[in-house]
């Protein structure tokens, strides 16, 4: 199985990158998850189109906020994806998150935030951060990821988008 997993992408309206994202880098996934930072309703409603699973973020207008939660857990064959997209400070994100989850723990966490890409665990806990789809002065390159799940395991691909605009 693989899964797109995509954050920060801080658009008023979708554009002709979220376009390449949906069409060409996602379009052979079983799943698509965005983690957060939409930003307007106007790109919320292109995801959905696609059949994105979307999390709100804590840059998201009020009318996201109200059509998409905060966090949630995904089943994915035997496995279980959380998918929040973080708060605060870009210093220990990835533990806040983690207890969030906590007393229902998914096997993976997706999130963003930080518009830094990571993969590692947390307490055997699998964290993804594919880092922010968007150009923009927190993050050098824009980035998307890929989750695959083989035989019951997770790996991560993160992949450029140095396109100019």
């Amino acid at each position: 199985m693989r899964i797109g997993v995509f954050s920060d992408t801080h658009l008023q309206y979708p554009d002709e990158n979220l376009e390449i994202i949906l069409n060409e880098i996602f379009a052979q996934m079983d799943l698509i998850l965005h983690a957060g930072d939409i930003v307007s309703k106007r790109v919320l409603d292109r995801l959905e189109e696609s059949g994105v699973l979307a999390v709100c973020g804590n840059m998201d207008d009020y009318d996201i906020s109200d059509a998409i939660p905060d966090r949630r857990i995904i089943a994915v064959e035997d496995k279980r994806i959380g998918l929040m997209h973080g708060w605060g400070s870009k210093d220990g994100v990835g533990k806040r998150i983690y207890a969030v989850f906590e007393g229902d723990m998914p096997d993976l966490i997706a999130h963003g935030h930080t518009h830094v890409p990571y993969w590692g665990e947390i307490k055997g806990v699998k964290m993804f951060n594919p880092g922010s789809a968007s150009r923009n002065r927190y993050a050098e390159l824009p980035t998307v990821g890929i989750l695959t799940l083989t035989q019951g395991e997770f790996s991560a691909q993160l992949i450029n988008l140095n396109r100019s605009r």
